[in-house]
């Protein structure tokens, strides 16, 4: 008799539970730490309650099948996600400007992310702004959410107490829910304190609203090419660090240019950025995920599923948040941007060398500041450039 052969490895299902609860966890911190900003920025621009549901339709809807495609297509764990630095910038920048107008900056940002992924040098692009510059415009951005987390407590102090309070005990216990243990303190406050408009709550599927396009070179230069660093520098970059820090070395350029792509398909619906995740995707290359690194990419697919619900139940997610008082959203926009804006502050003013064109670029960026219909983030970032270039030399 021969010897027995070994037992061959039993096979995996591709199914596991740690992918499901990765990818839904994913979702609901994407959501919970920043929707309240989207939900900012298409009020600046005038939507109507069916264009701001068309918003969360058109967000939902790409992310979940840019999730779903790219992740089984290069069997990695690629989750996508809109710009939450760059919603805090169209809050101010599209203040003045029409919905039309801010469909035209939607496609012009998406379509600079598509030529810079296409081409393959957006590296190359992303050199031209120092990083500390790029920081310090993106903190000028953030800073008033931050602000007005706190002068909430003008009106709703009890509220605003009990959220800064659960935060507090979350960063303690459960690091990674700090966002939504302090929505949830919020909600229950809310509710107790009789400040829940639930009547107004919506369950049909959300109806995608065509917004036609209108282009001016004052929003180019002052909302869309902002939007278009502030999403490669904030989102896309830190997106492909998470990935090449978990050893994935998917190609970079079919990625930022499909996620561009995305942007130019839905942009007419209120689809305004599209890029890289990188603080949700850490949660779907985590261990918790899946042991295998292999086999992780499962989670951002589920990922996807759940964006792909939000979406197609975005009229849902829209009167779920017009039924919260205002203070309660402003407070969790701004929870949700302190790491944010601590992070950036210290790449902006890290290195002493750059700090005088750090603050420059910060304080012009943070006070609004409007020239020729040109919005703050741009005047900051070109003064913040000016002073870079003029910098005293060291000998």
């Amino acid at each position: 008799m021969g010897t027995p052969s070994a037992a061959p490895a039993p096979l995996r299902p591709p199914f596991a539970v740690s992918h499901l609860a990765a990818g839904f966890v994913a979702v609901l911190v994407g959501y919970t730490s920043s929707v309240a900003i989207i939900f900012q920025a298409a009020t600046a621009a005038g939507a109507t309650a069916a264009e701001l549901a068309s918003w969360m339709w058109a967000l939902g809807i790409g992310m979940g099948a840019s999730c779903i495609g790219l992740s089984l297509y290069f069997r990695t764990p690629i989750l996508t996600a809109w710009s939450t630095p760059g919603a805090a910038l169209l809050v101010t920048g599209l203040e003045g400007l029409s919905m039309n107008q801010a469909i035209g900056v939607f496609l012009a940002a998406s379509a600079l992310i598509t030529v810079a992924g296409a081409s393959g040098g957006f590296q190359r692009l992303m050199s031209v702004v120092p990083r500390h510059l790029a920081a310090a415009m993106l903190a000028g951005i953030l800073v008033r959410f931050g602000m007005d987390a706190f002068l909430s407590m003008q009106t709703q102090p009890l509220l605003i107490a009990a959220m800064m309070a659960a935060w507090l005990l979350a960063r303690l216990l459960l690091p990674r829910y700090t966002v939504p243990m302090a929505l949830a303190a919020g909600i229950a406050c809310a509710a107790l304190m009789g400040l829940l408009r639930l009547d107004a709550l919506d369950w049909t599927p959300a109806v995608p609203v065509f917004m036609a396009p209108q282009f001016s070179w004052q929003a180019f230069i002052g909302v869309a090419v902002p939007l278009f660093i502030v999403s490669m520098t904030s989102q896309n970059v830190p997106g492909l660090a998470v990935l090449r820090a978990n050893g994935y070395s998917t190609p970079a350029s079919p990625l930022i240019g499909w996620t561009g792509f995305t942007g130019l398909a839905l942009g007419v619906f209120g689809g305004f950025s599209f890029n890289l995740a990188a603080i949700t995707a850490a949660i779907c290359m985590s261990r918790d995920a899946d042991p295998d690194p292999a086999r992780r990419y499962m989670a951002a697919v589920w990922a996807g599923v759940f964006y792909l619900a939000t979406g197609i139940f975005g009229a849902t997610v829209v009167s779920l948040f017009t039924a919260f008082p205002v203070e309660l959203v402003a407070a969790i926009a701004g929870i949700a941007l302190l790491g944010t804006i601590a992070n950036s502050l210290s790449g902006a003013l890290g290195d002493e060398a750059g700090r005088d064109a750090a603050i420059v670029t910060f304080l012009c960026t943070a006070s609004g500041l409007s020239l020729f219909g040109i919005g703050s983030a741009f005047w900051g970032l070109a003064l913040g450039l000016l002073v870079h270039a003029l910098k005293p030399r060291r000998h």
